[in-house]
């Protein structure tokens, strides 16, 4: 299991949320999906030998939504 943290940028309201939230929730290996729209965060729990991160990221994208960054967990961890 990988978890990583996304910022995205152009997230504004409750709909965002639920866009992102549903869209990526429902691809295959994707375990958890949590949008914190007041940091422009997206926090995904994904199993790496069933989905890669950039079709997460194509499908955040696809959206109108652009994810600047990516960071694993562990590495937020670290300061």
């Amino acid at each position: 299991m990988e978890n990583v943290i996304l910022i995205v940028k152009g997230m504004s309201c409750g709909h965002c949320v639920n866009s992102i939230e549903g869209n990526v929730g429902k691809l295959n290996g994707v375990h958890v999906v949590k949008v914190y729209l007041n940091d422009e965060k997206v926090d995904v729990s994904f199993d790496s030998k069933m989905i890669a991160l950039k079709e997460i990221t194509d499908v955040i994208e696809d959206q109108g939504y652009d994810v600047a960054l990516s960071k694993s967990a562990k590495d937020q961890n670290c300061h």
